[in-house]
């Protein structure tokens, strides 16, 4: 099933570049040069992302605007094309994830479209959905009250399930349920995103270990041909690093509240631990939270943090998103690096590097200092 894209646009140029781009991604393209055309078939048609020219500043905010409201295409890749003297900034406030300049040139729109299709791959892997019915348990308020249910459908992202009895004010929940045919069990906190009143609701998978989402992948691209394979990997570079979070070097960086794994080798193994994408810099790189809610989550980011000190922070890692969260969360507070990128986020990439140039001097003359 081949991606598929819409493109606003009525300038030529712009037009034959991301044809021949998108074509050599394998990526299908519906052409559309009237917004309000854009806009109602946004509402009418699912797509893994909408490409955007921004020369009317209006009519493109009304379309990204339409796209967080269809509900068929709220996950939709959201691109924008801008002139040089938009600040990155403006694009982003119109609801854009990513952002490409004019002119535009074959090399540098391929490489940013290889992130963008690496997240339209994974939005639409977490959205897919394999019917199957699989008895589940719920733990409720730490352990105290527990749930049984039946699954009507499963995916990466979470699961719809029929319960027994209408349950009342449903929270934060540990799901565990066994995945047939296997000696794997699925157990993570979950959280309610709809339910109805005939006792169904769907439950997003909150903290699903990377291990057990490498499992989970398996047994649904084994038993369904809608689960494609995600695109490789890529590799970055690390500029900065801090127990809380890491800047990454890249030409193609992924947008602002991209889940992401990130991953070394040591030796025969590959430690991977999660991230959050706190600000991104379009052709530089992009700022990385560390996700430590859960224990095992704390774990795989002190294993990560070994591996790349035993052998020096110029280590290279990989890269690959995890999807897009829709909702803002706080990033922590009390490390270093986590707030420089709080206090910087608005500064255009080259700005950026200057002042985190100036703040790596600083943090390691008092790390010098203290030690």
């Amino acid at each position: 099933m081949s991606l598929k894209c819409l493109l606003l646009c009525s300038d030529e140029k712009i037009l034959r570049v991301l044809r021949r781009v998108l074509s050599d991604l394998e990526i299908e393209v519906e052409d559309c040069s009237e917004p309000e055309l854009a806009v109602r078939k946004l509402t009418r048609q699912r797509l893994e992302a909408v490409i955007v020219d921004c020369s009317d500043r209006n009519a493109a905010s009304e379309v990204l605007r339409s796209v967080r409201y269809a509900p068929c295409n709220k996950r939709a890749v959201a691109v924008a094309v801008v002139d040089t003297n938009v600040a990155v900034r403006t694009a982003f406030d119109m609801g854009a994830h990513f952002v490409l300049f004019k002119p535009l040139s074959s090399e540098r729109a391929k490489a940013s479209f290889r992130a963008v299709r690496a997240l339209m791959k994974r939005e639409r892997r977490r959205n897919a959905r394999l019917a199957v019915e699989i008895p589940v348990s719920f733990r409720l308020d730490g352990g105290a009250g527990q749930l049984r249910a039946t699954t009507t459908d499963l995916g990466e992202g979470g699961i719809a399930v029929q319960f027994a009895n209408r349950p009342q004010n449903l929270g934060s929940m540990v799901v565990q349920l066994a995945l047939p045919g296997t000696l794997h069990t699925v157990e993570c906190i979950v959280e309610v995103a709809w339910e109805n009143g005939t006792r169904q609701a769907g439950v997003r998978f909150i903290d699903l270990l990377p291990e057990t989402r490498d499992v989970l992948k398996s047994w649904l691209e084994a038993r369904s041909p809608e689960f494609e394979k995600d695109d490789p990997p890529a590799q970055c570079k690390l500029a900065d690093l801090t127990p809380g979070g890491c800047y990454l070097e890249i030409a193609s960086p992924f947008p602002v509240r991209t889940r992401v794994i990130l991953s070394a080798e040591a030796g025969a193994q590959r430690i991977r631990a999660e991230g959050i994408v706190r600000l991104m810099h379009p052709e530089i790189g992009m700022g990385v939270e560390f996700v430590r809610k859960s224990a095992k989550q704390r774990e795989h980011v002190q294993e990560l943090l070994g591996c790349i000190s035993k052998r020096e922070s110029s280590v290279p890692l990989m890269v690959e998103p995890e999807g897009l969260e829709t909702e803002e969360t706080a990033c922590e507070k009390g490390d270093a690096l986590l707030d420089f990128f709080q206090k910087k986020a608005a500064l255009s990439g080259e700005e950026f590097q200057a002042e985190l140039r100036k703040w790596r001097s600083a943090h390691k003359s008092m790390s010098a200092a203290s030690s």
